[in-house]
């Protein structure tokens, strides 16, 4: 039986993970200069996964974010590999990083550096491995 705490909880975490998700998205891209990035932005994403998870339980949460949590691990660590080795190819060290200037429409000309696509996968590799711990503790519970 659902009880008003679940509809307060349901409510709330509408708001609350639309915020945490703006939030983390903010940290990522701040992250360049100024404290956050991948994974600060990425703690920011499972925390409000997880928050769903609580709200709403695992078949809702699968069916609204259909993502194989153990594959972003992987994914995510490849990047972060292959751009600081791509460093290389331009005669620089490992994990040196490059900057550009672009213009992205509705923002303007902007600075983009590689450290954004290692930021990535550090992002993608944090949310992939919090999102397998906490959903593997809480199979164990059952």
């Amino acid at each position: 039986m659902h009880g008003t705490n679940d509809l307060i909880l349901r409510t709330a975490t509408v708001l609350i993970s639309f915020i945490l998700f703006a939030f983390s998205i903010y940290l990522f891209l701040a992250g360049h200069n100024a404290p956050g990035g991948g994974f600060v932005g990425g703690l920011m994403t499972a925390s409000a996964i997880v928050l769903m998870y609580m709200a709403y339980g695992e078949r809702a949460v699968s069916k609204i974010i259909p993502v194989n949590f153990r594959f972003l691990v992987p994914t995510g660590l490849m990047i972060a590999l292959l751009t600081g080795v791509g460093s290389f190819a331009f005669g620089e060290p490992f994990l040196n990083q490059t900057f550009g200037h672009f213009h992205i429409p509705l923002l303007g000309d902007k600075e983009l550096a590689t450290a954004l696509l290692f930021d990535l996968g550090v992002y993608l590799t944090v949310v992939g491995i919090t999102m397998t711990i906490i959903l593997s503790i809480a199979g164990d519970r059952d």
